[in-house]
């Protein structure tokens, strides 16, 4: 089969367009003809290497896993001898982020418990833009937020792939939701349900006297004490994504601020949950949750498709084509 791989950690011009074999499925597993995939930041951060705790996990001098991609959509091919959910000729998606990425080959095997039936009314690309962006835009603000209806939400960040998917979530929890973005992205920002919509090149959230209960950082540059100015009392601050020193900011000290006063300030690590996927179809299928893609490629446009991510400008999601 044809894979996008990488043996060296660098820029998108160390990926390439290879014949590798062909996996098959353990007892738990689920082979799947990939139709679809995306690009989403953890790809980026794989592929470059550029936050070091990358390399602690997915090796210290060269990948371990030489295949990216974290988002799939596609075909059930063959199933293992212990499968339940789902038979061949399914179409399914899902986020294999948690085990062993893969995503950018025309076959991967996974376990079922990461995959769901696609929603009728997708596409495969559309489909392949939701799992991992839309789980952690859910995860961030129903499971560290502690999402309220009625609630003031602010998403930075807000159209970017996380993004997008924070903004349409929040909503459907009620909340009364201020989207941060460009002055290019604001009409998005707005259609996927954003009462208030901030340009950042024009003001500063966190420098305007409002304040909010809960503000998720898709893209978290500011300095964690200038989130906490922009916090209610019993606010909590959620990064999902930013700079490294941000990151480390967060894990430092967020930690001691959040124990010495109401306000909470953390970053989300993603954990398995099988419930999120068949929540994410509900809402997707029902229209509640729409995905935002900025521009297709073809499987051996991959390094284009990174290429692009890394310029910092893309709209919501990247989607791959690959069969």
């Amino acid at each position: 089969m044809k894979a996008i791989v990488y043996t060296k950690y660098g820029t998108p011009d160390v990926l390439h367009l290879t014949e590798v074999e062909k996996p098959a499925p353990k007892e738990n597993e689920v082979l799947v003809k990939v139709y679809a995939t995306s690009i989403n930041a953890a790809d980026w951060h794989l592929l470059t290497a550029d936050i070091f705790l990358v390399r602690l996990n997915a090796g210290l001098l060269k990948p371990k896993n030489t295949i990216l991609g974290c988002d799939i959509a596609g075909v059930v091919e063959a199933v293992g001898r212990d499968v339940k959910q789902f038979k061949p000729g399914d179409a399914v998606f899902g986020d294999i982020f948690g085990h062993n990425a893969g995503g950018f080959a025309e076959y991967v095997s996974v376990p079922e418990s990461v995959l769901a039936l696609k929603p009728a009314n997708l596409s495969f690309d559309e489909a392949a833009s939701v799992p991992l962006a839309a789980i952690t835009a859910l995860q961030g603000l129903r499971d560290l937020g502690h999402i309220q209806s009625g609630q003031k939400v602010l998403i930075n960040g807000a159209s970017g792939g996380v993004g997008t998917f924070a903004v349409q979530i929040a909503k459907y929890y009620g909340a009364e939701v201020t989207a941060v973005c460009s002055t290019h992205n604001m009409d998005l920002a707005r259609t996927l349900g954003a009462s208030h919509v901030i340009d950042y090149a024009k003001e500063d959230f966190t420098q305007n006297g409002q304040q909010y209960d809960l503000i998720l950082a898709a893209n978290g540059y500011h300095p964690i004490a200038d989130y906490k100015r922009a916090l209610s009392p019993k606010g909590i601050y959620v990064m999902t994504g930013g700079s490294i020193s941000q990151l480390f900011e967060v894990m430092l000290r967020g930690p001691r601020m959040s124990k010495k006063e109401g306000q909470q300030m953390r970053s989300l690590t993603l954990k398995p949950n099988p419930k999120d996927m068949p929540l994410l179809k509900e809402l997707l299928e029902t229209g509640k949750l729409v995905p935002v893609i900025d521009k297709r490629y073809s499987l051996s446009e991959v390094p284009d498709a990174l290429r692009y991510f890394g310029e910092g400008h893309s709209k919501g999601k990247l989607a791959i084509t690959v069969a």
